[in-house]
C-alpha cells in the first residue's frame, strides 16, 4: 500500500485554494486555512498526544475542511469531503483514511456535532479563534465577508449575536478546553462591553 503523501496534498490544496477562492472571503480565505485552522490542529494533536496516523488524519482534514469554498459558499464542507474523497487517492491515502477525514470534514458544519475525538479536534481547531486574543479581528473579518454575501447586521446586533454564540459554544477536546477556555470568557466580556456601548 502506498504511504500517504501529505505534502502532495497540501500543495494540491493550497494551490486550488490561492488559485480558486472567491475575493469576497476575508475569513474564510486561504489564510484560515493555512495560518489558523492548521495550526490549531497541529497544536491540539501535539498537546492531546495523537499518534502518527491520528496526526496525518488531522493534517489532511484541516487542509480539506474549507476546500469546497472553490466551487460554493453555502453548504461547502460536503463538497470538501467530496473533493479530498475524489483527490486523495492519488496521494496515497487508504480508503479507511479517507472515510475517517470525511467525516471530520463533515463535522465541522454549523452546528457542530462531533461523534468522535477526531472530529471533536478539528471542529476545535475550525473555531480556535474564539478563544484567542485576536478573537474581535476575526470576528470583524466574517461580520465584513457576510455582508459581501448579503447579510446585514447592524454592529449591535453583530455584538449580541456573536456574545450568544461563544455562550452556548462549547471546546471538545481537554486540550482545546484548557487552551482557549479562559480567553474565550474574556472575549465575551468583550462583547458584552462592546454593545453596551453601541447606540441602540
Amino acid at each position: 500500500m502506498n504511504k500517504p503523501d501529505l505534502e502532495r496534498a497540501r500543495r494540491y490544496v493550497f494551490a486550488r485554494l490561492a488559485a480558486e477562492l472567491p475575493a469576497d472571503l476575508p475569513y474564510h480565505g486561504i489564510h484560515h486555512t493555512r495560518d489558523d485552522v492548521l495550526p490549531a490542529a497541529e497544536k491540539l494533536a501535539a498537546l492531546s498526544k495523537l499518534g502518527a496516523e491520528e496526526l496525518l488524519l488531522v493534517q489532511t482534514a484541516a487542509l480539506y475542511h474549507d476546500l469546497g469554498y472553490v466551487e460554493r459558499y453555502i453548504h461547502n464542507e460536503p463538497l470538501g469531503a467530496q473533493l479530498a474523497a475524489e483527490t486523495l487517492p492519488c496521494f496515497g491515502y487508504s480508503p479507511t483514511q479517507i472515510k475517517v477525514i470525511e467525516g471530520m470534514i463533515l463535522a465541522t458544519q454549523l452546528p457542530q456535532n462531533p461523534n468522535t475525538f477526531l472530529e471533536g479536534l478539528i471542529c476545535d481547531a475550525d473555531l480556535d479563534s474564539l478563544g484567542r486574543d485576536d478573537f474581535l479581528e476575526t470576528s470583524h473579518n466574517l461580520r465584513e465577508e457576510l455582508l459581501l454575501h448579503g447579510v446585514e447586521l447592524p454592529l449591535k446586533s453583530w455584538y449580541r449575536q456573536q456574545g450568544d454564540f461563544l455562550r452556548t459554544h462549547k471546546y471538545f477536546t481537554p486540550a482545546a478546553r484548557a487552551l482557549r477556555r479562559g480567553q474565550k470568557l474574556e472575549n465575551i466580556a468583550l462583547l458584552e462591553k462592546l454593545w453596551s456601548e453601541q447606540a441602540p
